[in-house]
């Protein structure tokens, strides 16, 4: 299975909102590489979930309850025949015990070629599984 990072404003839509709800549909993706990455993710991957704004930290793990699909409020098809907008249902699995900030994964060299510190605006992202490990030890996930 993979593993990508969801990026959320929280004041939007938190974990603390995913983890009362239990399971949501992840959608409103509309820059094209994230709908890319999105469009990949499989039933059963792994989410870490990232606020953005005043937190800017990883904050907890979801997991991927459904294959991405076509946007039932957004229809439509790209020349190749994929959904042109993207979403994914996905459910709580927990909190981080430690929320690792951007500050603490920018100080950490390991993460220096990590979409998250290279394309910081991309809102969808595959965490290789070595940054994917790092990442969970340091959050307690």
């Amino acid at each position: 299975m993979a593993t990508y990072l969801l990026k959320t404003e929280p004041s939007t839509y938190s974990f603390a909102d995913l983890v009362r709800q239990k399971r949501a549909t992840w959608d409103g993706i509309a820059n094209a590489a994230a709908l890319i990455h999105l469009r990949n993710i499989k039933r059963g991957d792994d989410l870490l979930i990232y606020h953005t704004g005043d937190d800017k930290a990883v904050v907890g793990l979801a997991r991927a309850a459904s294959d991405a699909y076509a946007d039932p409020k957004n229809p439509g098809q790209t020349p190749q025949g994929l959904p042109r907008h993207a979403v994914v249902d996905i459910s709580a699995v927990k909190a981080a015990q430690s929320p690792l900030t951007l500050a603490a994964i920018k100080a950490d060299k390991r993460f220096a070629e990590f979409a998250l510190v290279r394309i910081s605006r991309l809102s969808v992202m595959p965490v290789p599984s070595a940054i994917d490990a790092a990442i969970r030890a340091l959050a307690g996930l």
